[in-house]
């Protein structure tokens, strides 16, 4: 369906009752929470805890954390996954093997969570924001290809922005919602640019680009384990990492910088106390196991508002772009831009009905500590914002 503001001046209002009853519909069918995503325990989850506890192994050093590296890295096909404390301190340790350093810009798109403008500034750098493509949500690798050609040179290796004189170090593409941003061409720009991809796979356990799992494209990709994603451990995130002696650093660096001995405490750089706790750990490795099965349930729920909104005016579901295979960790309706004023109608009405449901999220540079950092054009970002809301994706109760 076309979203341009040109061709939508005759689409008719969305119905909102007939949207929050289509909804609920679908809900009831399918046995699925009314929350926006909230985590299901059907598995080893008490098993494994209480294993924790009996064992008296509930901190940071236990065999769960072993064990749920290893099943990270063999279900992405990364070299390594190295586990901490949640999907922000993995994002701002990658930045910091990216070799990005205080007065660097790091490419990252408007349209993302505050967490990765945030790990950016934590190192000192500043964000440049980029603009995202309708078919993805995620950054658009031909728009930003033009706008480097516009406002950077490149000497040596070495990308700088002329018109700030700043370096810029790295990209971080975010998979938005859990869909795959188009990452051959972008492969290709930060190839050609000497640009390092720290990939933001947050939202996208379970989702694939051409067959192969979003996270594995960059130098440096992270995952996000918090309450409301798709896997969880309560509080939680990954590195993902092909080379072994980065690993081994990035595991070095988020466990305090402790060099290892039986009892003396020595520390040989300034580290970090980034660690997952071997509880939360066991909790993520009796989730990891029911991971096809929940991502069976998501789908079925996706193809199920996919069906039911096809043939509605001003309203579309967002599908997985083509070439992928999302995880739909977050389904969201896409509103023409010609019903977009009616968003918070919607939102009002979804709610007040017992559905949970809200807009994404404020784009970067609105907010205030980052209105002043440098910018391209961001009018789909700006669009997008006007016209997505989130419905409720949580997993099915009703079993495999």
């Amino acid at each position: 369906m076309n979203t341009s503001r040109t061709d939508t001046t005759s689409e008719e209002p969305i119905l909102l009752e007939q949207t929050v009853s289509t909804i609920r519909g679908i809900l009831e069918e399918l046995h699925v929470p009314a929350t926006l995503h909230e985590p299901l325990f059907e598995g080893n989850e008490w098993k494994y805890l209480k294993d924790c506890i009996d064992s008296g192994w509930v901190s940071s050093v236990g065999s769960y954390v072993d064990r749920i590296e290893q099943m990270l890295a063999a279900y992405t096909g990364a070299g390594r996954a190295v586990a901490v404390v949640n999907g922000t301190a993995a994002l701002f340790i990658g930045l910091k093997l990216a070799g990005v350093e205080p007065g660097d810009e790091v490419l990252i798109p408007a349209l993302t969570f505050v967490a990765t403008a945030n790990a950016v500034t934590y190192c000192g750098a500043t964000p440049h924001f980029v603009d995202s493509e309708d078919a993805t949500l995620g950054m658009d690798p031909v728009k930003l290809g033009r706008y480097l050609n516009e406002i950077a040179d490149s000497d040596n290796g070495e990308t700088r922005n002329r018109l700030t004189g700043a370096r810029i170090r790295a990209v971080i593409p975010m998979h938005t919602f859990g869909h795959p941003v188009d990452m051959d061409p972008l492969v290709e720009l930060c190839s050609r640019w000497g640009l390092t991809i720290v990939e933001d796979a947050a939202e996208s356990l379970g989702s694939f680009y051409k067959g192969r799992h979003t996270g594995t494209f960059g130098r440096i990709g992270i995952l996000s384990f918090n309450g409301n994603k798709t896997v969880t451990t309560g509080g939680g995130g990954a590195l993902l990492l092909n080379d072994e002696a980065e690993a081994r650093y990035a595991k070095h660096l988020t466990t305090t910088a402790r060099r290892p001995h039986k009892w003396e405490f020595f520390h040989d750089m300034l580290g970090y106390n980034f660690r997952m706790p071997n509880l939360n750990a066991a909790l993520g490795c009796a989730q990891l196991e029911r991971l096809p099965s929940f991502l069976e349930r998501k789908r079925r729920l996706a193809e199920r508002y996919a069906e039911a909104f096809k043939d509605s005016p001003g309203v579309r579901l967002m599908k997985e772009p083509p070439g992928s295979h999302s995880n739909y960790w977050l389904n969201a309706l896409i509103l023409n831009e010609a019903v977009a004023p009616q968003r918070d109608a919607l939102l009002e009405a979804t709610n007040a009905g017992g559905i949970m449901t809200r807009p994404v999220w404020t784009l970067m540079h609105r907010l205030p500590m980052y209105e002043s950092c440098p910018r391209m054009d961001l009018s789909v970002a700006e669009s997008l914002e006007r016209r997505i809301v989130n419905i409720p994706s949580s997993v099915s109760r009703s079993g495999s």
